[in-house]
């Protein structure tokens, strides 16, 4: 089974997605995609992955992704490892087809049906339009004083313990959210006001005053502080006991984060930005990793992520793979938690889950009451609409 043809969308409801479809000689089709500049990995693949795709007699996933293995970019999730990981998704999607099994059945068959999932607290226009982690970025409602149901990133701001109580009355058990961000952002990170910690305390305070333990709290710091800042940030949220916190430190930062765990007790989450199982090592190696929060897409694909998942479990270190990127990833990043004995916990983003997600694609796991399910059909069970072109994108094609 050949490669033949390979495809990029590009829709203009996410400027930051760029979805790849490849097509084999015996006419299936397997669905990828890549999450931040798309333009950069469309590039790349078009010119760089199609010829070596094209040149291969195998559409096997690990195959390929030895042949793909770049020169330069590997150390860093760039366009290169963006688009591999892109590839993998697909290639695996194709291979799940060709056999009629779902990708869990494929890694060895599923522990579980059904997993435990927290939202993660973004709104419906989070991260659609820059290339870039900032608040500027973060999609507000220009009007707030008409808030949506589904703009939970503006909810947590400014109406917490309203949010935590709709959450709970959903089913969700779990709630990510950052609201020391714009703090980090006006110092690069470096220091932290009185009364800056006290407005993001204040965001957890409002929670467990509205639903008490009902919910964990998951507090997202991405990686935007250095060490003096966060241990201050960590001391004063302790009391109301987070599930963890995540990337209080850059991943790459490793004898900081050593410090920091000394200084203060509280469970670290960290991963979703690290890359490959030589990116997780360090980490897991020094004993600073409770929770491996792994990004199927940015780490490299699906075979680098199960690697990691088995090497975390070495160290008797639970999944909890992240997603607020794309449905694609989050429908495998479902069948990755699913198969493996560590999988924990299960991001996911109910904005875009009743937003975008629907609106380019068809087959995304659903949630019932908090409970995420496995997904359905051969391979990881995502397929673009066959409308999707009504929402605009724009395509490019190669052909071999």
């Amino acid at each position: 089974m050949k490669i033949i043809e390979v495809e990029t969308i590009r829709p203009q409801i996410q400027s930051n997605l760029v979805f790849v479809r490849l097509r084999t000689d015996e006419g299936l089709t397997g669905l990828g995609e890549a999450f931040f500049g798309p333009k950069a990995v469309e590039a790349y693949i078009h010119e760089s992955a199609a010829p070596i795709l094209f040149s291969m007699d195998s559409a096997n996933p690990e195959h390929v992704m030895m042949a793909l293995r770049p020169y330069v970019g590997y150390q860093g999730s760039g366009a290169e490892t963006r688009g591999n990981a892109a590839v993998d998704l697909a290639l695996w999607d194709i291979l799940g087809k060709s056999t009629g099994r779902p990708l869990a059945e494929l890694f060895g068959g599923p522990v579980r049906d059904s997993i435990r999932c927290y939202n993660t607290c973004g709104g419906t226009q989070y991260m659609t339009t820059l290339t870039e982690m900032s608040s500027k970025n973060w999609g507000l409602p220009a009007d707030a004083t008409k808030p949506n149901d589904l703009e939970d990133l503006d909810a947590f701001l400014h109406r917490p313990g309203q949010l935590a109580k709709d959450l709970v009355a959903e089913g969700f058990t779990g709630m990510k959210i950052w609201p020391f961000d714009q703090a980090a952002e006006a110092c690069n990170g470096n220091d932290i006001s009185s009364d800056e910690l006290k407005a993001g305390i204040k965001v957890l305070s409002d929670i467990r005053e509205a639903v008490g333990d009902k919910i964990d709290i998951m507090v997202e710091m991405h990686g935007l502080w250095r060490r003096p800042a966060a241990t201050r940030i960590l001391k004063g949220i302790a009391e109301f006991q987070p599930l963890w916190v995540e990337d209080p430190l850059r991943p790459d930062a490793i004898d900081a984060l050593v410090r920091l765990r000394q200084s203060v007790d509280m469970p670290i989450a960290i991963g979703e930005t690290s890359v490959g199982r030589r990116g997780f090592q360090p980490l897991l190696a020094a004993g600073i990793v409770d929770y491996a929060t792994v990004d199927i897409q940015w780490t490299g694909g699906i075979g680098e992520a199960r690697k990691i998942a088995a090497l975390a479990d070495a160290f008797a270190v639970p999944l909890a793979p992240h997603d607020c990127t794309g449905p694609v990833s989050l429908a495998a990043s479902t069948h990755l938690v699913m198969s493996e004995m560590n999988g924990f916990i299960q991001e996911v983003s109910r904005a875009y889950l009743r937003t975008w997600y629907p609106q380019l694609v068809t087959g995304v796991p659903q949630v019932v009451n908090g409970i995420l399910s496995a997904p359905e059909g051969p391979g990881h069970g995502v397929e673009l609409r066959e409308d999707i072109d009504s929402v605009g994108v724009e395509r490019q094609l190669t052909k071999r």
